[in-house]
């Protein structure tokens, strides 16, 4: 096989009686796919459900060489002006802070804190504009000297200065999921990790849910009944979930350090078989493991198995593993692309296809990461 470029992960999720991606009105998502309804996780959700899982053995937190990053209308302030506060005069705190909340949202930071985008900096931009901003402060007498000190030193000074020197300057979220910057395209980080959203392979099921709240200090010559009557919607559903990480743009955001790749993609499996999305925690505990967690490693542009599912099938795991198992052997028959595959599974397996527990599959995926090509 040539040097494998794409790990494929094909996943299948079961949750009960949970609202786990709800839309504007509060409602599950949905997506039409071939001749049914169905319900959707947005990959938005997903991702920020693994970025965010910091209590997790294999949090992103807990990979080694792990640089932070935060995402946020208030980098500027709360980050590189509020360290400046009670330190160093206000006049010229409040001179520097226009300044730099300008260099970071562009021509909308006057116009408030909401015109802003939201934005995800890396603990390395954020130390080096801290850093400026605290040199400025520090040589600088009243505004007026300020100001010179602003315009001899921000005219030169965008997102690639930022950069220099640090390996992930974005962080390790903006190295894995990209990161877009409205004021400067220089700054953008294309994503190596592609996330599908996730759909149920059967049509939505659905059920409304009516719950009251009572006052349990109600005295029995108040009114009767609930203090609070309410309603929403719970769901349940067989997710498929697709991911494609591209591996050498992954070892390139990484500061060109396969290893450190490596041990991303090992924790990342983790994540995406363990880490459950879901609102209403406390009243649903929407959480799961992955039925089954399908990985692939080629050269060839990566493709979706979603079309196993494109006719609804029955709300049944053993259907759902049969109806992929032949929609790689149809894409086999007529492409015969050669990908490495290996799999987990709670419920047989899929046959001719390696089998073996999440530990060992992260693994086995980790490994392809050091024979990607550099692009």
């Amino acid at each position: 096989m040539t040097a494998p470029r794409f790990l494929q992960i094909h996943t299948l999720h079961s949750y009960t009686a949970a609202l786990l991606n709800r839309d504007d009105t509060g409602q599950a998502k949905r997506l039409q796919y071939g001749d049914a309804s169905r319900t959707r996780i947005s990959s938005q959700c997903l991702k920020r459900h693994w970025r965010m899982a910091k209590t997790d053995p294999h949090a992103l937190q807990n990979v080694a060489g792990y640089v932070d990053s935060f995402r946020s209308r208030e980098l500027v302030s709360e980050k590189v002006i509020a360290p400046l506060r009670g330190a160093y005069p206000d006049d010229v705190v409040k001179t520097l802070e226009p300044a730099f909340q300008k260099l970071v949202y562009g021509d909308k930071a006057d116009k408030g804190k909401k015109s802003r985008q939201t934005l995800l900096l890396g603990a390395p931009e954020l130390t080096w504009l801290a850093a400026r901003a605290r040199e400025i402060a520090a040589t600088s007498a009243d505004a007026k000297a300020a100001e010179k000190a602003l315009a001899d030193w921000v005219k030169d000074k965008n997102f690639k200065a930022m950069a220099e020197n640090a390996a992930l300057p974005g962080g390790l979220v903006a190295a894995l999921f990209g990161r877009m910057v409205t004021s400067d395209p220089k700054a953008n980080i294309e994503a190596p990790v592609y996330v599908a959203h996730a759909f149920t392979v059967h049509a939505a099921e659905t059920e409304g849910d009516y719950f009251t709240a009572v006052d349990d200090l109600k005295r029995d010559d108040d009114d009767s009944g609930a203090d609070t009557i309410q309603q929403t919607e719970l769901t349940c559903g067989l997710f498929y979930g697709y991911v494609v990480v591209d591996m050498p743009g992954l070892i390139r955001n990484c500061g060109g350090d396969p290893e450190l790749a490596a041990r991303v993609v090992h924790h990342l499996v983790h994540l995406i078989a363990e880490v459950s999305p879901g609102a209403k925690l406390g009243s649903t505990a929407p959480f799961g493991r992955a039925d089954l967690m399908l990985i692939e490693a080629g050269a060839r542009q990566p493709r979706s198995l979603a079309t196993a599912f494109r006719r609804a099938i029955p709300h049944d795991a053993g259907k759902a593993v049969a109806a992929l198992a032949s929609e790689v052997r149809s894409f086999d028959e007529a492409y015969a692309t050669g990908e490495a595959r290996a799999h987990l599974s709670l419920r047989g397996g899929l046959e001719g296809i390696e089998k073996m527990p999440l530990g060992a599959l992260a693994q086995w995926a980790a490994r392809y990461v050091g024979e990607a090509p550099r692009d």
